[in-house]
């Protein structure tokens, strides 16, 4: 059975007509008039994300190596409110369509904001296409080394029976797609794709740069390279029933099918656009916060 949207997360508007292919029990439109306050952003650009990073102080995370590798390594913020109490987990996969151009520095932001909300965050860095051992399998590889690096994270600092996987774009994807292996105990709380792509195999037929890349991260196109396409798309896996999907109608480089055709449980945030979830200022942010308070609440 799919997992319904619990009500408090969001209300359920008229607009969900506008789409007659989502099914009811899936697809929950938000009012952005619910969140929406005038320092809320909406459509924010990536260039937009990088003074804020900028002004992440150093001090903020501490940097730990989970593999040999330059790239094998995370971020781990912590709370700096001085409580005790472990602190419940989120673990992130950054964005970027795969590409070794785009790190984990444009998420640092998005990190930072959790952290100040009483998150601990162990934001991943990878090898992508353009690294050596980057693309697939080994990005997807990465961020499964990462998973099981967890539990030698300094653990009275962390509440690992409260922990959610999410990702941004790409990054959802990897973190979508490790959901459906990954064994933790205890188990995941909840698994959530921001903007995230789900079906790599109809991305990669699309014309926008981050489409085009999907073949550079496969080195191939779907025909010759059919066996990885299907053995990394997560609408092909077993993922977990915690699963939800949020993603903006501006959305101009995940198409909104990507959630709405998936099957899975989703959010629709009006106008919001593809950078705005990891934007600590934007409305799909503050929606993205309440979604995490509801999968992590004990």
């Amino acid at each position: 059975m799919r997992l319904l949207i619990p009500i408090s997360l969001t209300l359920l508007l008229s607009a969900c007509a506008q789409q007659p292919d989502l099914e009811p029990d899936l697809a929950t439109v938000v009012d952005d008039r619910s969140l929406t306050q005038p320092a809320l952003l909406s459509q924010v650009s990536y260039s937009s994300l990088l003074p804020l990073a900028a002004a992440v102080p150093e001090s903020a995370s501490q940097r730990i190596n989970y593999g040999t590798g330059a790239l094998q390594y995370g971020q781990l913020f912590l709370p700096a409110n001085g409580s005790n109490t472990p602190a419940p987990l989120l673990v992130f996969v950054h964005g970027g369509c795969w590409l070794n151009a785009y790190d984990i520095t444009h998420s640092q932001a998005f990190s930072y904001a959790l952290a100040q909300q009483g998150y601990a965050v162990w934001s991943i860095e990878y090898r992508r296409t353009g690294d050596e051992g980057g693309g697939w399998p080994g990005s997807y590889q990465d961020i499964m080394q990462a998973l099981r690096y967890i539990p030698y994270l300094p653990r009275k600092q962390l509440d690992l029976s409260r922990v959610v996987l999410a990702g941004h774009s790409a990054g959802g994807h990897l973190a979508l797609l490790a959901a459906s292996e990954v064994t933790m105990t205890p188990a995941l709380k909840g698994v959530i794709g921001l903007a995230a792509i789900t079906d790599v195999k109809r991305y990669s037929q699309g014309e926008n740069g981050c489409q085009k890349a999907t073949q550079g991260f496969f080195a191939g196109d779907l025909q010759s390279q059919a066996e990885a396409y299907q053995q990394a798309n997560p609408v092909e896996q077993p993922l977990p029933q915690s699963t939800l999907l949020l993603h903006g109608s501006a959305d101009s480089i995940v198409p909104i099918e990507q959630a709405s055709d998936s099957g899975l449980p989703m959010l629709l945030v009006p106008d919001a656009g593809h950078f705005d979830w990891i934007h600590p200022q934007s409305a799909a942010y503050n929606q993205f916060l309440l979604s995490l308070n509801e999968l992590i609440s004990p």
